[in-house]
């Protein structure tokens, strides 16, 4: 496992055309975007959303933003309120902003212009199967995903669910882009490893950035 502390600059290892992983990319910033996300948990609380097949999901989830993805018995679905609270989303921090947009440009996709981030927070146990992010109207944006403590396997795989999958070691500060023909390949995060993150304790948060419409 890499040493977080190395101070080692942050590399690119690519995944397939149009996806890359920016390892380390947003390590110098990770206090700040766990501060920003305990102000966002203070204003939309992390909750359990429910699958359209009646499943409660392992991962627990809040958003910031214009728009905020959710699910529940009717749907997946973007909307400018949390349909629980009935309250707009908190708005998304310049902080959060700034580094999607950078790590956007820097995966080769200039432009990118973020109107919604979904926080998933995943404890041990927890887990995100293979799916596609499809409910965007917009494509041509890229998905910018950054990830804060504890490390996960990610899977990214093809463009049919049964399709191979790549297995990638996420850790700390690390972040992946996947745009163009790779927007609508599947990909998951294997369950959670339960261990103490010095900075995060016994949980990993995933900052997916989304232009969703």
């Amino acid at each position: 496992m890499l040493d977080l502390f190395s101070g080692e600059a942050p590399w690119s290892e690519p995944l397939a055309e149009g996806a890359q992983v920016l390892r380390r990319y947003a390590l110098a910033q990770a206090d700040a975007l766990l501060a920003e996300i305990e102000n966002i948990a203070a204003l939309n609380p992390f909750y359990h959303r429910i699958t359209p097949g009646g499943h409660r999901m392992s991962v627990a989830m809040t958003n910031c933003g214009d728009f905020g993805w959710s699910t529940n018995a009717r749907g997946y679905q973007y909307s400018r309120e949390d349909e629980e609270s009935g309250s707009r989303w908190p708005p998304m921090p310049a902080l959060f902003r700034s580094l999607a947009v950078a790590a956007a440009k820097e995966a080769g996709f200039s432009g990118f212009n973020p109107d919604a981030c979904l926080i998933n927070r995943y404890e041990p146990g927890a887990k995100l199967t293979l799916h596609q992010d499809k409910d965007e109207k917009d494509l041509r944006q890229p998905i910018v995903s950054v990830s804060l403590g504890l490390p996960a396997i990610f899977q990214f795989g093809g463009f049919e669910r049964d399709a191979a999958t790549q297995r990638i070691l996420l850790e700390h500060g690390d972040v992946v882009v996947w745009g163009g023909p790779s927007r609508l390949r599947y990909h998951g995060i294997l369950p959670l490893k339960a261990g103490i993150h010095p900075q995060c304790g016994a949980f990993r948060y995933n900052l997916t950035f989304r232009r969703a419409f």
